[in-house]
């Protein structure tokens, strides 16, 4: 889990964690998905400004979660 401090909250990024839970890899989350490693690697390490919301639902589908499982934001 990563979280990264913005001006009013906090997001925390949890794929890394889901995928060791289901025993993925990047490379298999990537290929089954069509989406581009650099893409998954900003969402796992908490580096991206903007996530499409076309490629939450595709991970969300494919990993059988909830965005919440992906990427979380709490209020200060």
């Amino acid at each position: 889990m990563i979280k990264e401090k913005i001006e009013n909250g906090t997001y925390i990024f949890k794929l890394r964690d889901l995928l060791q839970k289901k025993n993925i890899s990047i490379n298999k989350l990537m290929r089954d998905t069509n989406t581009d490693f650099k893409v998954i690697q900003r969402i796992m390490n908490g580096t991206c400004t903007r996530i499409d919301i076309l490629v939450l639902a595709r991970l969300c589908n494919y990993l059988n979660c909830s965005i919440t499982d992906i990427i979380e934001y709490e209020n200060d």
